[in-house]
């Protein structure tokens, strides 16, 4: 089918698929300020268009929509058509909150009331 296309037209669907694929996309990576859209996610790495990413390394940050996912040490893998692949080296979840340096008991209480005498 493809065959019979002209390559303008070709040009333009495949323009037209790489449009789509960045607006269906909410996960994003973020490299300091700047953020670009994650095409491709699976455990192992992501890939971002090639023509608009730089040659991303080191320590990145994913979200999804405003939501921070992971933090993540990545390496270039390889660049597939007009997407660059990317390899996570560490990929660790993003919590909200310190790690607890003490164990919790299970039955402490859950806030503290303050004493006061009328």
């Amino acid at each position: 089918m493809t065959d019979v296309l002209p390559k303008e037209v070709l040009a333009g669907l495949h323009a037209a698929q790489k449009r789509d694929r960045k607006r269906r996309s909410r996960r994003r990576v973020h490299v300091g300020d700047a953020v670009y859209p994650i095409l491709d996610f699976a455990e192992e790495g992501f890939a971002v268009d090639a023509d608009t990413a730089p040659h991303l390394r080191g320590l990145v940050d994913i979200y999804e929509g405003v939501r921070h996912l992971y933090q993540a040490l990545i390496v270039a893998s390889a660049q597939d058509g007009d997407v660059m692949r990317y390899e996570f080296k560490r990929n660790t979840l993003a919590t909200d909150h310190a790690p607890l340096d003490f164990e919790r008991a299970s039955n402490a209480p859950v806030a503290l009331l303050p004493h006061r005498l009328i």
